[in-house]
């Protein structure tokens, strides 16, 4: 019996509908189909730029030391609010992960969660993640204030951020390299 493209193609899309239903595939499909349309994140426009307003912010380091914002003064930061219930935030970390692999020296990463230390725990086991993980203890610096996860933002040495993103992405870019690569030579 022969199979027309159209009615594979039909037989493909109910299996994906279906699986969505069931509570245990759920979050799985949602992270697959996250991944294949996550895209290299944009860069804000040179005049839309905002600066971070104060490097007063006090982070509990849940698998790092703890530290004051302040120490990531003239250095380029990218800060990124995520959950581990998140799918997400979850489609978006190992493209993160590789770019903390290979800019862990050299730029300062902040993955910033309300999460409690079993769950973290147990999501950074299981996934083989080792980037630092903080809990705010003060106040979020304006403009991070978002109430959507994941948002990450990339800021330069000044101060400016040069992205700002909600949303799933993939950091693990050559166009996002580049502009770390730019931002490091300035």
């Amino acid at each position: 019996m022969k199979f027309e493209k159209k009615k594979i193609s039909n037989i493909i899309f109910v299996i994906i509908l279906v699986l969505f239903f069931i509570p245990n595939t759920r979050g799985m499909m949602q992270i697959f189909l996250t991944r294949i349309f996550s895209f290299s994140p944009s860069i804000v426009e040179v005049e839309e730029r905002k600066k971070v307003a104060t490097y007063d912010w006090k982070l509990h380091g849940v698998n790092t030391p703890s530290i004051n914002f302040d120490t990531a003064r003239d250095k380029v930061v990218l800060i990124n609010y995520w959950a581990t219930w998140c799918p997400p935030c979850i489609a978006e970390m190992p493209s993160l992960q590789k770019l903390y692999n290979d800019y862990q020296d050299k730029v300062v990463f902040l993955f910033v969660t309300t999460d409690d230390d079993p769950e973290l725990n147990k999501f950074m086991k299981n996934k083989n993640y080792n980037y630092p993980i903080y809990r705010s203890l003060s106040e979020h610096p304006k403009p991070f204030i978002s109430k959507t996860i994941p948002a990450t933002y990339l800021i330069d040495k000044k101060g400016n951020i040069i992205i700002d993103k909600v949303g799933a992405a993939d950091w693990n870019t050559t166009k996002v390299r580049e502009t770390i690569d730019s931002l490091l030579n300035q």
